[in-house]
């Protein structure tokens, strides 16, 4: 968790810090990045209610959700993370804003990937379910 707040940070930071201009259409396409980010997050919430954690680690009580945008994507919460980090950096058109939220992606793939091997041991039926979703955009990722 560290590493994520220590990469969100540098986002946030850059972009205040090294800010740039640009057409209003781009800070427009981050604004609603940022919005569509807070959407996905609050439906991955829900979705999961009390199967939330901010590890990586299924709780003991948890339970395989497939329901909601779990039925679409396996990672809404980091998908949203890396949404807004790409958001902030369009908003303030800070490319070195934009370069830190590039590093979200292998950053989030990592994690998930060792989430994965960690669900697979708990829910023996989560292969079927990552072989029918994708991991972070619906229908290409």
């Amino acid at each position: 968790m560290a590493g994520q707040g220590l990469l969100l940070a540098c986002v946030a930071w850059l972009a205040l810090r090294y800010p740039g201009t640009g057409p209003v259409v781009w800070r427009c396409a981050g604004a609603l990045a940022l919005v569509t980010a807070a959407a996905v997050a609050i439906a991955g919430t829900m979705a999961l209610g009390r199967n939330l954690t901010p590890f990586p680690e299924p709780a003991a009580h948890a339970q395989l959700v497939r329901h909601g945008i779990y039925a679409w994507i396996r990672h809404p919460l980091y998908s949203s993370v890396i949404l807004a980090g790409f958001g902030w950096a369009l908003v303030w058109m800070s490319w070195p804003s934009g370069l830190a939220a590039a590093a979200l992606i292998p950053f989030f793939h990592a994690k998930s990937r060792r989430e994965e091997r960690l669900l697979r041991q708990k829910f023996p039926e989560y292969r079927d379910y990552e072989s029918g979703t994708h991991r972070f955009l619906p229908g290409i990722y």
